[in-house]
């Protein structure tokens, strides 16, 4: 569903499934902080006079995404690490999201699809392994799972060590002793992976699969 402020005309998108139904949700504008009244799309008359309460976006909340834009979600507790991190991909223009906490992060996962997801492995945990998050996308659906970036960073494993990557269902690891060269990381790991897929649909067209 397409979304235009009215105060400052900037275009967003949220996904249907996000939108409640029969109900009506008052928000902020992401820009202009002005407020933007959202209503279910394709609900009946009936159902609409008969559904007048107003809704908690808290319960259910909105990512409001400019058009064609990047999503990203940032897990990493310590403010310095994450400024850097955050500084690298608002140059890249990405739509970044910072959650409170694992569960704030699973729950905001819960209702949109990430391109890119940056986490620290010890993420609110003490123990690596019982990572709630890396856990969460490792269960992923792979239909869903492909299209998602999955950066992780650690203290452990080596920077760009796809082996180990694999190992931990990761698309690209960063060790935390090269953050500084986050940026020049990330972007070719970027760039590997979308030449690795740009093959591998390639391959899927010439088998009649895609």
């Amino acid at each position: 569903m397409q979304v235009i402020c009215g105060q400052c005309q900037a275009k967003f998108k949220i996904p249907d499934e996000k939108i409640p139904e029969g109900k009506v949700a008052s928000v902020p504008c992401p820009k202009c902080k002005g407020k933007i009244t959202i209503g279910a799309p394709a609900v009946k008359k009936a159902e609409s006079e008969t559904s007048n309460e107003q809704y908690d976006a808290s319960e259910k909340p909105f990512d409001f995404i400019e058009e064609e834009g990047k999503t990203a979600l940032v897990c990493e507790q310590d403010n310095v690490i994450r400024e850097q991190i955050t500084s690298v991909l608002e140059l890249m223009e990405y739509y970044i999201t910072v959650p409170e906490s694992a569960r704030d992060a699973l729950k905001k996962m819960r209702y949109h699809d990430y391109d890119l997801i940056i986490i620290n492995e010890s993420y609110d945990t003490p123990d690596p392994n019982a990572n709630s998050v890396m856990i969460y996308l490792e269960r992923l659906n792979m239909a869903i799972r492909r299209h998602i970036f999955v950066t992780m960073l650690s203290s452990r494993f080596r920077t760009m060590d796809y082996m180990m990557a694999l190992n931990r269902s990761v698309n690209l690891i960063v060790n935390l002793t090269n953050i500084e060269d986050f940026g020049k990381i990330l972007s070719r790991g970027l760039t590997d992976h979308q030449l690795f897929y740009r093959v591998y649909r390639d391959t899927l067209k010439k088998l009649g699969r895609l």
